[in-house]
């Protein structure tokens, strides 16, 4: 599965350049945005000047300012704006990118490791020898005189019977894989998708935060902003925790099979059920970055859909890989 990784880290690294490719677009909404906002900063500061007139009172300067602090943010969106909120929060995501690298790493280290122990584990016992090397079972063959046909016949059948279920396991273990990638790249490319769109039409929502009654426009745009740029750090972190817990099951199997006397299981259940957990805690992410900085209302009815459908992917790949490994797997294994 490791060119699928790599084909899986070209499409996130797509949608990082697509990201950075669509950020001069917001430059093509300041003019709208600029019109929007003078017009809102009039009212504004009319209402509040004719306010304190009529009540003979001395016009605070002060909370004028906002209309044209905003107008400043408006004309220098891509850089003061996006360019401080991007500067502030990419660390964040350089920093758990860098655990779960490190963390894969070991984790393929052991899961090569642990194949080459297994191997050799199964060519120590003479039972299961012939079956994961040639050279043996061709030797065991030569042993065979004519009357032994039957059981040489035996041999055939239960080589054939290994490989086939070797072959069934990797397949839904591949599957699994891939539904498990696909799920980070969906997350991923939502996430794209509503930052592109909070970037370009940034300037409109700070532009209608002039006006009374918009106020809260601005501070929704900021706190979703973040939570959103949050969810690829967060979906780092998660993959962090389960190549760990990968890493100590591979830690754990390596130690066993470091025992000459311990018979290999080459069933992957254990690794199966992860990956469906992982395949269902993917579209959980939303919901964990809305925690760190709270965004009321989230991403409209997206949490909502997005536990519905991780409730119906996690019931059909469960039931998928229960029926099909326990059934088909488990007569193989007879």
């Amino acid at each position: 599965m490791l060119l699928l990784a790599i084909d899986f880290d070209n499409l996130h690294q797509i949608l990082q350049n697509l990201y950075v490719e669509m950020m001069p677009l917001c430059s093509k909404m300041t003019g709208v945005a600029r019109g929007l906002a003078g017009l809102g900063a009039l009212f504004y500061v009319a209402y509040r000047v004719w306010q304190a007139l009529a009540r003979a009172e001395p016009v605070d300067v002060f909370p004028l300012l906002r209309p044209f602090a905003l107008g400043l943010c408006i004309m220098f969106f891509p850089t003061l704006v996006l360019g401080t909120l991007n500067s502030i929060l990419s660390p964040v995501v350089k920093g758990t990118h860098t655990i779960l690298e490190s963390q894969t790493f070991d984790m393929n280290e052991y899961r090569a490791q642990k194949d080459k122990l297994e191997t050799e584990a199964m060519k120590r016992n003479p039972e299961t020898a012939y079956l994961v090397d040639k050279e043996t079972f061709d030797n065991r063959l030569d042993e065979l005189g004519a009357f032994d046909a039957i059981e040489a016949c035996g041999m055939y059948v239960d080589r054939a019977m290994y490989n086939m279920k070797r072959a069934v396991q990797n397949f839904f273990r591949e599957l699994l894989e891939l539904l498990f990638n696909a799920a980070a790249l969906v997350i991923d490319t939502l996430r794209t998708f509503f930052l592109i769109v909070l970037s370009i039409l940034g300037p409109v929502s700070f532009a209608i935060s002039c006006w009374d009654g918009f106020q809260a426009s601005l501070s929704q745009w900021f706190v979703r902003y973040i939570s959103i740029y949050l969810w690829l750090p967060v979906s780092d972190l998660f993959s962090s925790v389960l190549a760990r817990i990968q890493i100590l099951m591979l830690q754990r199997d390596i130690e066993q099979l470091s025992d000459p006397d311990f018979i290999p299981d080459s069933s992957n259940g254990v690794y199966i059920t992860f990956l469906i957990i992982g395949i269902i805690g993917y579209f959980t992410i939303p919901t964990v970055s809305n925690w760190i900085v709270q965004a009321g209302g989230g991403a409209g009815n997206y949490g909502k859909n997005v536990n519905q459908a991780a409730s119906k992917t996690g019931s059909v790949v469960a039931g998928t890989a229960g029926a099909a490994v326990g059934n088909i797997a488990g007569r193989l294994i007879k």
